[in-house]
């Protein structure tokens, strides 16, 4: 999972779409050019077999036989056939999909993982907008027009994780979190308690430069974006599109809560530590929260299973970055989408979508595949520590986007894990310094 994350740092600023997660890679247009040609007769995998087939290529080899289990139902159900093609590993899939264009090899159904990528098809994916599904979520990807173009599969979140059983030790009702009084009372309790309850720290907040800048650059910078807002507002979002711009105020709101952070997290974690390390302490029960998104969920019950299972296997939970009193919302978005390429067989791919989208097709892709549903009216939870709060928090419709994909590119790396470190470390002594030099330093790189 670390790997995974690491590539997602490394395309964690506009249009990442967190690629290793989901499968997309973003590299030019659908056009041929000169260096594809050469790769157009290893690209060109056979197309389906049979007359009326679809085929699916996928971006998460881990799920390839729950999606060939979920093709075979629908082949039983429809009598049409879908060919699961699965990439992973260090698989460029969207220059193996150009591959297949100049091959006029292409899939029904392929992946996309960010804005970049979609770009590559432009004029040349289906409108979904009007399917059945499409109402029932609000994680479908939508064009510049507001079209939706992408087909979520799975659900994804941002949110300050926490320890449920650490908090009820400690007398601490995660609900009574709602703002940033609630939360440095929370923190100060549970830093009083710290020896009785086992605690290293209270959090497990890491600003390396490096190799983390993607977790506090983009993850972390995300809620300023987001944080509190509906999913279509777009507001700070727009700010920073428009020459860098960030709102002083609710900034310097966000960077008190940092600092906050930064004042209770291990210290031994807080500037050089690694994603391992930060994920271990909080399965291991040494960090009562941890600033990590829903995907360390599979690391907890896998590499760091042991630890975990020796913690009591302890159930898990979110709570909103309340930096401001009233945010209530976590941020979630599906990592990577399926979008259907218009050709001959349109009409059948939108048909296992919207299979897929259904009671039969959400048994498969939560209970087999594993995959967190954004789907509104599923009723099954997928077997992760995290599933049953995203499900939560869905259903309640209290979750905001990732407009943080459209950030510019290397923002993270270029300019914010850098500072976020300074101000760890007492370079930058303040909230209202770190807004001011975060406004000037964004605003400078913008200007580029």
């Amino acid at each position: 999972m670390k790997k995974k994350l690491l590539a997602v740092a490394l395309v964690a600023a506009m249009a990442m779409g967190l690629m290793a997660c989901g499968g997309g890679s973003s590299s030019g247009s659908s056009d041929a050019a000169a260096g594809d040609a050469a790769k157009t007769e290893e690209a060109a995998a056979p197309a389906a077999s049979g007359e009326g087939d679809i085929r699916l290529v996928n971006g998460k080899i881990e799920v390839d036989a729950a999606l060939k289990a979920a093709a075979e139902a629908y082949k039983a159900e429809t009598g049409v056939t879908v060919a699961i093609e699965s990439m992973g590993g260090g698989v460029n899939i969207q220059d193996t999909l150009k591959g297949y264009f100049q091959a006029d090899n292409m899939p029904d159904i392929f992946v996309c993982g960010s804005d970049a990528d979609f770009g590559n098809w432009t004029g040349k994916l289906a409108d979904l907008s009007a399917e059945p599904w499409a109402a029932d979520t609000d994680a479908g990807y939508k064009d510049a027009e507001g079209k939706i173009i992408g087909f979520p599969y799975t659900t994804e979140a941002i949110g300050l994780a926490y320890n449920a059983s650490i908090l009820e030790k400690a007398g601490i009702d995660p609900a009574s979190i709602t703002g940033p009084e609630s939360m440095k009372a929370a923190f100060e309790t549970l830093d009083a308690k710290k020896d009785e309850l086992g605690l290293t720290a209270v959090i497990g907040w890491c600003c390396e430069a490096k190799d983390l800048y993607w977790s506090t650059g983009s993850h972390s910078f995300a809620n300023y974006i987001d944080a509190g807002l509906s999913r279509d507002d777009t507001t700070y979002s727009d700010m920073l599109a428009d020459g860098g711009k960030i709102d002083p105020t609710r900034f310097e709101h966000y960077a008190e809560m940092i600092a906050l952070f930064n004042q209770y997290s291990d210290p031994a974690l807080l500037t050089s530590g690694t994603y391992d390390q930060q994920i271990l302490g909080f399965a291991s029960g040494k960090y009562a929260f941890v600033t990590q998104g829903s995907w360390i969920g599979a690391t907890m019950t896998s590499d760091d299973k042991e630890q975990y299972e020796a913690a009591g296997s302890f159930k898990v939970g979110m709570i909103p970055y309340a930096f401001e009193e009233g945010i209530d919302t976590i941020l979630t978005n599906s990592p990577s989408w399926w979008a259907v390429f218009e050709n001959d067989n349109t009409q059948k791919a939108k048909d296992f979508l919207n299979w897929l989208a259904g009671d039969e097709g959400q048994k498969f892709l939560v209970e087999d595949a594993g995959f967190i549903s954004p789907f509104k009216s599923c009723k099954y939870v997928a077997n992760d520590p995290f599933a049953q709060t995203i499900t939560d928090f869905t259903a309640a419709g209290k979750t905001s986007s990732w407009h943080w994909l459209k950030n510019k590119a290397s923002l993270d790396q270029n300019v914010l894990g850098q500072l976020y470190l300074d101000y760890a470390l007492g370079n930058i002594p303040d909230a209202a310094t770190f807004t001011q030099v975060v406004s000037q330093q964004v605003a400078a790189y913008y200007a580029q």
